[in-house]
């Protein structure tokens, strides 16, 4: 288990960019896989984004690829969601996750067993 503490959300016109961040604690962040998700008032929590402890591979939600691009960096225990051409359908609370040393094809909200507490990225159109 590890901490996580999401930074970055935000109000933003649509068409605009946002960085989010996410801190992690502890000495062992390069063996979590870690991964975005995202829940918007009366919707399921949907994964967003993922990036492999192992191998750095990445895995993306349809309806941002192009758009949204996940990256770490382990020597600042952090990783990111960059988030370009945003629309007002990704209005959203942004939580950070992570699972450790586990790898997955199609990334689910029960392979993450660490969770951040959220930041809300509010997009107008």
């Amino acid at each position: 288990q590890v901490q996580l503490v999401e930074s970055g959300g935000g109000l933003v016109q649509a068409g605009d960019s946002l960085r989010l961040s996410c801190a992690a604690s502890g000495r062992t962040f390069s063996m979590y896989t870690m991964g975005w998700f995202r829940q918007a008032p009366g919707k399921e929590r949907e994964f967003v984004a993922a990036i492999m402890w192992t191998n750095g591979r990445t895995h993306y939600v349809d309806s941002v690829k192009g758009r949204f691009t996940i990256s770490r960096d382990n020597g600042k225990n952090t990783v990111y969601l960059q988030m370009n051409s945003l629309k007002s359908e990704d209005t959203a609370v942004y939580y950070c996750a992570a699972a450790y040393r586990r790898e997955m094809g199609r990334p689910e909200v029960a392979d993450f067993g660490s969770w951040g507490q959220g930041t809300q990225v509010t997009v107008s159109s």
